[in-house]
């Protein structure tokens, strides 16, 4: 590089040596510090460039300036600009040589290993000594104001990290970590008070080995965090003679340590000490009063801290121990049959809801499974899904069928809707309590045959996976939710439950959840259970929760908890299937077979639209949409035709099986009665007769088989196929 008369400029090593400033750098992920020969020189060392480690480093600096470092690094990150500090230097003795000035330029290279309030950096910067230092000023003097801007970015961090910390484990972790500006502990310790006695809630940098002589400690006791407790005033102990002298009999509970002074700082929380804590040295320390400020700020945000987590522990405590006493655990296993359960609670406030699922053996061998919601996310909420869980406990150990069940629980419910609160003069203090209601499903099985009698008050309908893996809601008749009416009948709805089939009750949180309705939470459901095939059920579990939360780990802490919109209920039952059943079933293209089986009762014609609905699912992979159209309206019409024309109810059974893309379909719609249908002839103007008019249309093969009591009229179709093509079988008159 030239002048601008023409010269050549020196570089820029033999400018800066020149001057008497060297160079240095500090890798802290490596633990090494590279000096120039200036600075080496600087350092009272050879005048040649070396390595040095951390701790070498280290001892050519009076310990305090060494540890402002960090603090003063930490604000120069947050802030963007360089680091400057003033540090002396000393010899082996600790005699002062001289003051030097350094300004570097930090770098992060990432998290810390030692915490991960802690970062690892590089630090290169110039080394340059300080001659200019007013009559009467000392070194350490000289450093105060940057020593007081990194006490603000300390205790800035500080307060946001505590601030932050959920528990007392967390706190306790956070206060580990802490760098203070200017002298930073070796050993941390918190105490408590419980009673009489002090109690160490936890500690850093102290050796277990002694742990035991702390147990027997009282608020009496002659030691300085035992003192800080009575009085509520900080001990500050400088040396270890200063220890030995003021408290004698605690010395040797301190002496094992090996540590030089001592900090015992009061926690305080409106007004009230509710422990000590106490920071220890390996160096002296003096105690300032800018020291002690940062101590006493330090102390005050910990307590704090502490308190809040002591409150937020509790809670969980309670909460935990709510959800363990009103939520039962599955019991022995069951012959024939697999059964798996979750509950996570609603994210925010105590953590407890409505919902609720248990099961209960019944005096026939056979078992009830129960899944309910009462309105509400609170302790009221709790309180009334104990004991309306109670309450359906006693009515099926009686032994009534599921709708007696439910019925007897909607009773019970609204008188507990209508009770008043009385207090100590006898006279009623508070009008009826606010009404709730509760939806719930009752499901009664019979593990031999898998053979389910299903009663529902305003709860959603469960959800079936067949046996090729395709998941379908089944419609289950019922009543309004319990609660609103006594009056109430809720009727029973039968199906059989076939070996490799799962049934899947939820309360509407996982569905509802994400923005989703009923409709599309219920789409997102389905795409689960059929994407989760070969899993047992405990892993199905995780998998529905999955995808509606995320792992399981954040179920109750971390940052999805306070996420969570609703409480999650759910029992999954399941038949094993077969060994060659599973085997038939794998394997893209594998052969699929899928049953539907349904009862409209003659009294409940609305039910006709659920059939409808339920075929529409049972075919949602069908090929041909025409084909579902043509299904669907021959079903209605046949259906429709029993409860016109016949006096009893109407059985579908829907059964597809096959290969995806050559499955069959066939449809039988059984009834009591002996009258066959007859083929007509409608006008235009006929609002009848077109039944068998369309099967013949629209089915590949129909025709009407009589049995021993009624008859079945069936039809089939062949997926791909042209309705109609391969002839129809007409019906004997």
């Amino acid at each position: 590089m030239r002048t601008e008369d023409g010269g050549v400029m020196p570089p820029v090593g033999e400018i800066l040596t020149a001057i008497g400033t060297g160079l240095w750098h500090w890798d802290t992920s490596t633990g090494s510090v590279t000096v120039d020969a200036v600075a080496a020189r600087l350092l009272g060392l050879p005048a040649e460039g070396t390595t040095l480690t951390e701790a070498g480093a280290r001892s050519h600096f009076h310990p305090v300036d060494w540890n402002e470092i960090d603090g003063i690094v930490s604000l120069a990150v947050a802030e963007g600009t360089p680091a400057e500090v003033r540090l002396r230097v000393v010899d082996g003795g600790g005699t002062v040589l001289r003051t030097v000035r350094s300004r570097s330029w930090p770098r992060i290279l990432g998290t810390a290993a030692s915490g991960p309030y802690r970062h690892d950096y590089q630090l290169t910067g110039t080394l340059q000594e300080v001659v200019d230092l007013a009559p009467g000023v000392s070194a350490h003097g000289a450093v105060t104001g940057d020593w007081r801007r990194s006490r603000e970015a300390f205790l800035l961090d500080a307060g946001r990290a505590l601030a932050e910390a959920r528990s007392t484990s967390e706190v306790l972790r956070v206060a580990a970590g802490l760098s203070m500006p200017g002298f930073s502990p070796d050993g941390l310790a918190v105490f408590g008070v419980r009673g009489e006695r002090l109690t160490v809630i936890g500690h850093h940098g102290q050796d277990d080995r002694h742990a035991d002589a702390f147990t027997e400690l009282t608020v009496h006791s002659d030691y300085p965090a035992a003192d800080v407790v009575r009085g509520g005033r900080a001990v500050y102990l400088s040396s270890p003679e200063e220890y030995r002298r003021r408290y004698p009999t605690g010395w040797p509970l301190a002496e094992h340590f090996g540590r030089k002074s001592w900090a015992f700082l009061p926690l305080t929380v409106a007004g009230r000490t509710i422990g000590a804590w106490m920071a220890a040295f390996t160096y002296h320390v003096s105690f300032t009063p800018d020291e002690r400020s940062v101590l006493t700020t330090v102390a005050r945000m910990l307590a704090q801290a502490l308190s809040r987590a002591g409150v937020a522990d509790t809670e969980r405590e309670l909460t935990e121990g709510l959800q363990r006493s009103m939520l039962p655990a599955l019991g022995p296993e069951i012959p024939g049959m697999e059964v798996a359960a979750r509950y996570v609670p609603t994210g925010g406030g105590l953590q407890v809801g409505g919902d609720w699922y248990d099961m209960i053996p019944l005096p026939s061998g056979r078992y009830a499974f129960v899944i309910g919601d009462v309105q509400g996310h609170d302790v009221r909420a709790a309180s009334l899904m104990g004991q309306l869980r109670i309450a359906l406990r006693a009515y099926a150990a009686e032994g009534h069928r599921a709708d007696a069940v439910l019925a007897r629980a909607t009773r019970f419910l609204c008188g507990i809707g209508e009770a008043r609160i009385y207090g100590s003069t006898g006279g009623p203090e508070v009008g009826p309590t606010e009404a709730r209601f509760a939806t719930c499903l009752y499901v009664e099985a019979d593990p031999a045959t898998g053979t389910l009698e299903m009663a529902r008050a305003g709860h959603p309908d469960p959800v079936i996976r067949t046996g090729d893996g395709t998941a379908v809601l089944r419609h289950v008749e019922g009543g309004i939710p319990l609660g609103i009416d006594p009056d109430t009948d809720y009727p029973i709805t039968r199906l059989v439950l076939e070996p490799g089939e799962t049934i899947l009750l939820c309360t509407d949180g996982l569905i509802e959840t994400g923005g989703h309705d009923l409709l599309t939470g219920w789409v997102r459901v389905r795409d689960i259970l059929e994407a989760h095939q070969g899993e047992d059920l405990e892993e199905l579990a995780d998998s529905l929760l999955s995808a509606v939360h995320g792992p399981p780990s954040y179920y109750s802490t971390g940052p999805l908890a306070d996420r969570r919109e609703d409480d999650i209920a759910m029992l999954l039952l399941s038949r094993p299937a077969p060994a060659h059943a599973a085997d038939d079933r794998a394997g893209p293209g594998s052969l699929e077979r899928r049953r539907l089986a349904i009862t409209v009762a003659q009294a409940e014609p609305e039910a006709i639209a659920g059939a409808r609905r339920q075929l529409r699912d049972l075919l949602h992979d069908w090929s041909d949409p025409d084909q579902v159209d043509s299904a669907v309206l021959m079903v209605s019409e046949m259906v429709t035709n029993v409860l016109v024309h016949t006096d009893g109810d109407a059985l579908l059974v829907a059964e597809a099986q096959g290969r995806p893309g050559q499955r069959r379909l066939r449809v039988e719609v059984a009834d009591g009665s002996d009258d066959l249908p007859h083929r007509r002839h409608p006008g235009e103007l006929a609002s009848s007769g077109r039944g068998l008019v369309l099967m013949e249309i629209l089915a590949d093969r129909w025709g009407v088989d009589p049995r021993g009591q009624g008859k079945s009229i069936w039809f089939e179709l062949c997926e791909g196929e042209q309705g109609g093509e391969a002839g129809g079988e007409a019906p004997k008159a």
